[in-house]
């Protein structure tokens, strides 16, 4: 059964479900970032939200919002890692019994993670199997719930809250620039774009190697790709969501691209600059703020962090491969 479209009412909602429960995360600026660009940017900083990602919103909105009956038969997720975690940890949170389906190549640090909050992981092929199709065929066979990462309302609203805080502590701004895989987060900032600023333009960010949602914009109809082989595992998506492209459709402005050197850039300047630990996936949105910088100039910029779950060892590695 199609779910009806989420409005900027329900991210209204999911803002009073995770208050006192979701971290309020800081907004910084640089004032080298500032300079660079010749605009003011308002970075919102989803890497100190709780399990250390925005997916948290989401996750936690979609899971209070269940019935006595849903939350003792249990959920199950699948996911790289951010969505995996945050699942896990409004489950351990709301007493609720988890399932999550995770590639056999996600991050130690997010596998570790998403079992210390107490969900049972099952590891899959994300390059030959559907986790999508493994979940809700599990969630049939044992009357689970399932949470998807980023096509479902209760999710896409709860990501949506991430935005309304920035406006509500900055003001309007005249672009803001978001990181792109499903569409979850996009989706619910356009919601909250809309409403606190109108005249804003938003800008998706996916890697350039993923541009499944820019072809999908494009066309006006949903495309899908090969899972795409980039850096941003938490982009890897090979087709933007059902309800999420509506919202995009009808709200987003345009959908940028970069490249995973883009990326490692990025995050060498939250490193040096910001004295923060940024995974790949976090930085689509700043390394497109940089890459159109000739057209921002004089204006009030935002830029979302997703998240800032990376393994040392690999956030090491990849900084290492800059000249």
């Amino acid at each position: 059964m199609p779910q009806a479209l989420p409005t900027f009412d329900d991210v209204i909602a999911a803002a009073a479900r995770l208050e006192g429960i979701a971290h309020k995360t800081p907004v910084l600026q640089s004032s080298t970032l500032n300079e660079q660009l010749q605009a003011k940017v308002f970075i919102k900083c989803e890497n100190f939200q709780r399990m250390g990602a925005f997916k948290f919103r989401g996750g936690f909105n979609a899971l209070a919002k269940l019935n006595e009956v849903q939350r003792k038969a249990g959920v199950v997720a699948y996911s790289s890692g951010n969505h995996a975690q945050a699942v896990a940890l409004s489950a351990r949170i709301l007493n609720i019994p988890a399932t999550i389906f995770m590639p056999h190549d996600a991050s130690p640090a997010k596998l570790a993670a998403t079992q210390g909050y107490g969900a049972t992981v099952i590891g899959y092929d994300r390059y030959s199997e559907d986790a999508s199709a493994k979940a809700m065929q599990l969630a049939q066979e044992k009357g689970l719930t399932f949470i998807p990462p980023f096509d479902h309302a209760d999710v896409l609203a709860g990501q949506g809250t991430a935005a309304l805080e920035l406006f509500d502590e900055v003001g309007e701004l005249d672009a803001l620039f978001v990181c792109l895989g499903g569409g979850g987060l996009l989706s619910g900032s356009a919601l909250a774009t809309r409403a606190r600023s109108p005249l804003c333009k938003i800008y998706g960010v996916e890697p350039e190697a993923g541009n499944d949602t820019q072809q999908s914009f494009r066309k006006g109809e949903r495309v899908k790709i090969p899972t795409p082989i980039t850096i941003a595992d938490g982009a890897q998506t090979p087709m933007v969501g059902a309800i999420t492209f509506e919202i995009i459709k009808a709200l987003v402005d345009d959908i940028h691209t970069v490249t995973d050197a883009q990326l490692i850039a990025a995050m060498r300047f939250y490193a040096e600059r910001m004295k923060m630990v940024i995974e790949p996936t976090g930085c689509l949105s700043l390394a497109a703020a940089i890459q159109a910088a000739p057209s921002l100039k004089g204006q009030r910029v935002g830029v979302i962090i997703s998240g800032g779950n990376v393994d040392l060892a690999r956030f090491a590695q990849l900084l290492a491969t800059l000249p």
